[in-house]
This record gives structure tokens, sequence and C-alpha cells, in this order.
């Protein structure tokens, strides 16, 4: 298939540089410099608000990955403490007698090494965890890209469209003036130039409708580019973009793109991370039926309260070490509950992980299907409008002629415009169908910076 070029692009030029002009001077200079798509996805990735929103749940996944893997980690606590105690309600012992001030101050390690396999499962949970929130975030950029993409076409379709519709327009508008011409000079009758007028009235509409498209497409783009429009901006954004539609041709193999989609796809990863998670509170759960084995050492620090001279300033300090055993023999079905329910959301992740891969390979095929009929669509109409264009010539000149009629012309006209408005949707639908299918075999959309 040839790579078509955009119809018109002289004038869609000039049509961005007329709106530029019309801009006010004092508008930033993102809104007045060419933008390519290449510098769009750029700005989006830096500037877009779902893929800022994204980037900042990554951070605080960081957070959970620390808290997640703390369990396993040794602890290590400090304390002091002062106490002043009103003589009377001190009980002395015979000859001894307890100091009515009192401090002492701790420092104290503590090493779990053994909770019942929790620390094992807490450690593969951080790094699980951290794949996911990654594969995610990945998810987010790509959906946002894409987005950024078809925004780019859409303001590139709405811009050809009404270069179509006024030339169809001028083109309408040449033929009624040449029938009123005719009806001047007596050689048509006024019936003629009613129905030109009519023409020229049904398509003005959709020249209206084709600018409202444009400025709706422009606002979108900016709004997905993370841009703030300055308050002296009205109807029009002054946006210059520099490329065309993508129609270059894209060879599919369906079966390998399936299987691509089904390996590439960052929202399959999350999902199998979210399954490895669920696997990993099955044992965590379970651990409270096991024993909870720890080890601590210490130095301490404390005033004497037997040892002479019993003074705030005597103090007795040293060192402390042991190991602790603590195992919950019962605890009323606390963690057999736990069990149930961790082994239900483990089943749970797994019929999502399935379902989840039945839609994408559904979305793979059905990207696949929607870029065929772009692809066939595209292929169907590159010799239309240069056939149009003949087939008004001849209508004009049959008409000229003394053997043709003015309705001839028309539906000449009417046929042309339509070729054209046809040429570039397919082109705008070519690019689209691309870009999506390469999003749902899981292409990397982002250019190289």
């Amino acid at each position: 298939m040839k790579k078509l070029k955009i119809i018109f692009p002289a004038a869609l030029i000039l049509f961005a540089v007329n709106f530029c002009l019309a801009a006010d001077t004092n508008a930033p200079a993102w809104l007045t410099r060419p933008l390519s798509l290449a510098d769009a996805l750029n700005t989006a990735l830096t500037q877009n608000a779902a893929i800022l929103k994204a980037k900042n749940d990554l951070e605080a996944s960081h957070g959970i990955v620390v808290q997640t893997r703390a369990v396993a980690l040794p602890q290590l606590h400090a304390s002091g403490q002062y106490q002043y105690t009103d003589p009377r309600g001190i009980e002395n012992f015979g000859p001894f007698s307890q100091p009515n001030k009192n401090w002492n101050a701790g420092i104290q390690l503590v090493q779990n090494i053994y909770m019942g396999g929790k620390m094992v499962a807490a450690i593969r949970a951080a790094s699980a965890t951290k794949q996911q929130a990654l594969a995610v975030y990945q998810t987010a950029v790509a959906d946002a890209l894409l987005n950024v993409r078809l925004a780019y076409y859409d303001v590139l379709l709405t811009a050809q469209q009404i270069i179509v519709r006024e030339a169809s327009v001028k083109l309408l508008e040449k033929e009624r003036e040449d029938q009123q011409h005719r009806l001047d000079a007596g050689t048509v009758p006024k019936f003629n130039v009613l129905r030109a007028e009519v023409a020229v009235a049904n398509e003005r509409p959709f020249l209206i409708q084709a600018r409202n498209s444009y400025r709706i497409a422009k606002n979108n783009l900016v709004n997905l580019l993370g841009y703030n429009l300055p308050r002296e901006i009205l109807e029009d954004v002054p946006l210059n973009l520099m490329d065309g539609f993508d129609t270059a041709p894209f060879e599919v193999n369906l079966p390998e793109a399936v299987q691509q989609a089904l390996d590439r796809r960052t929202e399959l990863m999350a999902l199998r991370k979210t399954v490895e998670l669920q696997k990993l509170n099955i044992v965590d759960a379970k651990s409270g039926y096991k024993p909870t084995v720890s080890v601590f050492a210490g130095y301490d620090w404390f005033n004497a309260k037997f040892t002479p001279p019993v003074e705030l300033s005597h103090e007795i300090d040293g060192w402390n070490a042991g190991a602790q055993l603590s195992w919950n023999i019962f605890d009323g079905g606390l963690t057999y509950g736990k069990v149930t329910q961790a082994k239900a959301l483990h089943e749970k992740s797994q019929t999502d992980l399935a379902d989840q891969s039945r839609q994408i390979e559904l979305g793979v095929r059905t990207a696949y299907s929607d870029f065929i009929q772009a692809h066939e669509t595209l292929d169907s109409q590159q010799k239309v409008q240069e056939e149009a264009d003949e087939a008004l010539r001849e209508a004009k000149a049959r008409t000229e002629a003394g053997t043709g009629t003015q309705l001839e012309v028309l539906d000449a006209e009417t046929s042309l415009t339509q070729a054209r408005t046809t040429q570039i949707q397919a082109q705008h639908d070519y690019a689209a169908a691309r870009a999506k299918f390469e999003r749902a075999i899981g292409t990397d959309l982002a250019p190289a910076k």
C-alpha cells in the first residue's frame, strides 16, 4: 500500500498560520510554536494529569514496599523515664527504703528469627508490590499517550474538514454566480438560481459544524497536554500542528499480535503480581498457626534503689540478652478466618487474570478488524478524488454544451465533496486504528526524547 499525502497541505499550513496571526501577540510560546506529534507525546509525559497522578501512585507504592518488608528487619527501641513520688506514698521494707526519685533508660535490639513463614512472604511481597506498581504506572502512561495521539489526529482531521467544506461552499457559490449570470443573459430559468442558492445554504451548516469540531479538538488536545489556557484566548486556540497522518504501510500477523499482547500488556503483568501477592497472603495468614521466635539484646541504665549509696546520681548499668517464644494456641478462629479469606481472594485473582487475558485477546482481535477495515477503506479511496474531479469537469462541459443539466453539476460537486471528506476520514481512521492496534498489543507509543 502506498503512503498517501494529506490533501491540500499548503492550504492547511496557511490555515494554521492565519490562526496564529489572529491570536494574541502575548500568548505563551507553546501556543504558537510548531507542534509535532513527538513533541506532543513528550510534553504529555511531563505534564499530562493522568501520568502525573500515576507517578504519584508509583511513589506512594514505595512506602507500601518499605512497610511490607519491615516485619523481616530488626527493630531498635530506646526508652527513658524519670519519676518523682511523694515520700508518703512509698512503702519501706525494714531498714531498706526506696528513693522517691527514680530514672531509667535503655536501648534494645529485637530480631524476629521465625514467624511461621511470614518474614519470607513479606520480603517476596515487597518485591511483587514494587513490580505491580510499576506495571500499573506503565499502563497509565500507555493509555495517556494513546489519548494524546488520537487527539492530535482529531485536530488534523477537523482542520482538513474545514478546508474541504470551505472549498465546497466556494464551489457552490461559484455555481450560483454562474447561474445568476446565465439568468441575467436569459439562458436559464430562475429555478436554476434558486436551486444553486439552496445548495449553498445546505452546505454552510457543515462548515459551521467543522469549525466547531476543530475548536473542540484543539481544546481537548491542550487539556491532555496539561496546559492551562490563558484567559485572553477565547474561541480558537492557535495551535500549529506540523505533522500529518501516519499512513505508512503496517504489516500485521494476528496470531503473533495476540501472543505479543499476552506477553507484553502491562495490565496482565500487574494482575500476575496480584495473583502472587494473594498467594503470599495465604502464607501470611497461615503463620498464625505457628509460633514466633525472636532474640533480643540491649543495655540499661537506672539509678540505685537498694545498693548504697541510694542516690539519684548513683548509676547502675549493664547488658541484657535473651530469646522469646510465643505461640497463640487458640485464637477463637481468627487465623482460620484469615486463611479462608486469603484463599478465596487468591482464587478470585486467578479468575481476574484469566478474564483479563480473554478481554485483551478480544481487544486485539477487535483492533485488528478495525485496522483491516481502515486499511481497505484507505486503499479504496486512492483514486476517488481524481475521478470526482474529472466527473465535475465533464458535467460542467456537458452543461455548457447544452447536453447536460444543472442537476448533474450539483450532483458532481456533492460527489467531489463527499470524496474529499471520505479520503481525509479514511486517512484519520487508518492512523487512529494503527495507534489503537499498537496499544492493544502492548507496543510502546512513547517517542525517544
